[in-house]
């Protein structure tokens, strides 16, 4: 069993930066990809970033691109997002999530594993 804990949510003021962590843990793990989603509140569930494991390949979502940076620990079993020049629009809660195999990194249902969620709030 995957266990995945986020880390590093909070309040900022825009323009500001935060740096979430993600901590993998489990017997075997050894994920194909892993990835950040995020949710705000009456909106559906997309796609932030991901990295593929192994070769340290990134994808970000467009609206992301320029402003956060996802990066891997594989020491550590950790996956970081690195959030700069945040806005307001960028308030949810963010996800991380563990794939083990390759298919369309956008897609949440890639995703077998999730951890619960870390609130990030942009302050105007």
């Amino acid at each position: 069993q995957v266990q995945l804990v986020e880390s590093g949510g909070g309040l900022v003021q825009a323009g500001g930066s935060l740096r979430l962590s993600c901590a993998a843990s489990g017997r075997t793990f050894s994920p194909y990809v892993m990835g950040w989603f995020r949710q705000a509140p009456g909106k559906e569930r997309e796609f932030v970033a991901a990295i593929k494991w192994r070769d340290n390949y990134a994808y970000r979502a467009d609206s992301v691109k320029g402003r956060f940076t996802i990066s891997r620990d594989n020491a550590k079993n950790t996956v970081y997002l690195q959030m700069n020049s945040l806005k307001p629009e960028d308030t949810a809660v963010y996800y991380c999530a563990a794939g083990d195999h390759s298919g369309n990194y956008y897609y949440r249902e890639l995703y077998p594993y999730w951890g619960q969620g870390t609130q990030v709030t942009v302050a105007s």
